[in-house]
């Protein structure tokens, strides 16, 4: 009985709840596939145009390659008297196509030329006049093959027409490296209006009217990051000079091109290189991407010219790598008598 009651009395204890089970957070979606790169350019000879690389050799700047339009079709009544003398033509207007390469931000300066002669890699040259030698004015006087060879012992190369011209003008036939129509004062160093050179600046005596060059980058940069493509001074080109595009034929179409006989030392029936960009003495008609003067390589008689290096995507690759560290040496076991 007493058993009976205490069963009576006893409760079912009451079942904890399962504990409950963390409800997972849904896996985020994956981030979406970035697109594809635009395809490259590829030229009608099949050159597939490279785009600028990251690294970019010290003190150049990268020009992408592609087409861009070359020479002009607008009348152009030269003064100076090489092209009087030759005719000098300035199209037809062509399209014409060029990998990416890279060029000199600035003319090479006078202290640069200076450390390549005293490093025994370049050979004298120098202005005739004063006051044209500041140490970061552009080296004047220089011959073809004095600039040349500059470039070369530097892991560059002159640049083509075809390269100055579209770094000064970009792909779509500006004028200059502003754009359309002609440079002033506040953009590059050339005759005033009044006929005043180098923007009024003179020269120190003697002969102060003759104006002399500014030091290099004291205009703003153009297109490109590039200085004194146009004015300042007139820069050699590697090509040989052909009247115009249509006698130079083929050798100045297509991609890449480097003129009569591809720039070779010896071209026969050519004898002149040329200048490109106008410069602190002549008025901005001059200081244009496609104006052309043709000239002796040699420079007799002399003119005061300048220069600036362009360099390949491979000479740009060699000139940014790193270079390999020496081996240590190694190092000798102290010998020890018997």
């Amino acid at each position: 009985m007493f058993l009976a009651l205490l069963a009576a009395c006893a409760t079912t204890p009451t079942p904890l709840p399962e504990p409950a089970v963390p409800i997972a957070e849904p896996e985020p979606p994956p981030p979406p596939e970035p697109p594809p790169p635009p395809p490259k350019p590829v030229s009608p000879e099949g050159v597939v145009i490279e785009p600028c690389p990251d690294e970019v050799p010290v003190g150049m700047v990268c020009v992408p390659g592609g087409p861009f339009l070359r020479g002009t079709d607008a009348v152009h009544d030269c003064n100076q008297s090489e092209n009087r003398r030759e005719g000098t033509g300035y199209g037809p207007q062509a399209t014409v196509w060029l990998q990416t390469f890279f060029i000199d931000a600035t003319e090479v300066t006078t202290e640069a030329y200076k450390a390549c002669k005293a490093a025994g890699k370049c050979t004298e040259a120098h202005a005739a006049y004063n006051d044209f030698s500041r140490p970061t004015q552009p080296i004047m006087g220089a011959n073809w093959y004095q600039a040349r060879d500059y470039c070369k012992v530097n892991g560059k190369h002159l640049p083509t027409e075809a390269q100055y011209e579209k770094a000064a003008r970009g792909p779509d036939g500006d004028d200059t490296p502003y754009g359309k129509g002609e440079v002033t004062c506040d953009q590059a160093v050339v005759m005033t209006p009044d006929a005043v050179r180098s923007c009024g600046v003179n020269k120190a005596p003697p002969h102060p009217e003759k104006g002399r060059t500014f030091e290099v980058a004291q205009k703003p940069p153009g297109r490109y990051g590039t200085y004194d493509l146009v004015g300042n001074a007139e820069e050699w080109v590697y090509d040989w000079f052909s009247k115009d595009y249509a006698a130079c034929g083929d050798a100045c179409l297509g991609t890449d091109p480097m003129g009569p006989c591809g720039g070779a030392d010896d071209c026969p029936g050519h004898t002149l290189k040329m200048v490109k960009g106008g410069s602190w003495y002549w008025e901005p008609m001059h200081a244009t991407g496609w104006h052309r003067r043709p000239h002796v390589p040699n420079n007799h008689p002399y003119h005061h010219f300048g220069f600036r290096c362009a360099a390949s995507l491979e000479e740009g690759a060699a000139l940014t790598a790193v270079p390999e560290p020496e081996p240590a040496a190694p190092t000798e076991e102290p010998t020890t008598s018997p």
